[in-house]
């Protein structure tokens, strides 16, 4: 029996083997998030402004700051807000913009403004309090308190792919530019 066992094991470990070989992975189930980017020529981040750098990204400075979004930096060609929201009670999404702007044609008298917005979800995580007392003749004891420390929690974090969004921050970045350039009134 012990020699049948040693003849036959090898070829049972290999047939094991051979076997885990053909299951699928959890890697292979689900496609790669890379795999989905196309490098595509289309313009939903990014828009031509008849306008050099600096009015470019001043109209989108403005166009954040009229929607209530808190600059966090305006520098020469390049703009960074952000704005908090609680759509739920214990949900807050935080939507941060960055804007580059920069300079086309041959004299960069037209600009380009690239955008993109990310998108963060965060919820509120309740952690109860507890005190330790320490008597000698008894030990340590534990007694909860009712108070509760909270914090919030980032769950989940995506740049935002809706064309429609950036559809109408860039309408209003054009009228912001449009009122910054020539005056007009609102």
């Amino acid at each position: 029996m012990p020699r049948l066992l040693s003849l036959f094991l090898p070829l049972l470990l290999t047939a094991l083997l051979a076997g885990c070989g053909g299951l699928p992975k959890a890697a292979d189930k689900s496609k790669k998030v890379y795999q989905g980017e196309s490098f595509a020529a289309e313009e939903t981040f990014s828009r031509l402004f008849d306008a050099g750098v600096d009015d470019t990204c001043e109209a989108a400075r403005r166009a954040l700051l009229s929607q209530g979004y808190v600059i966090s930096k305006a520098a020469s060609g390049m703009v960074q807000g952000a704005k908090r929201f609680q759509p739920e009670g214990e949900v807050h999404v935080e939507i941060g913009f960055n804007v580059v702007c920069v300079g086309d044609g041959p004299k960069q008298q037209v600009a380009t403004a690239y955008v993109s917005a990310q998108q963060d979800r965060y919820v509120l995580k309740k952690n109860a309090q507890a005190a330790s007392l320490g008597v000698s003749a008894l030990g340590s004891i534990s007694v909860p308190l009712s108070s509760t420390e909270d914090s919030l929690v980032k769950v989940a974090s995506e740049t935002i792919p809706a064309g429609e969004f950036y559809d109408r921050f860039f309408t209003l970045m054009s009228r912001m530019l449009r009122e910054n350039t020539t005056g007009e009134p609102r």
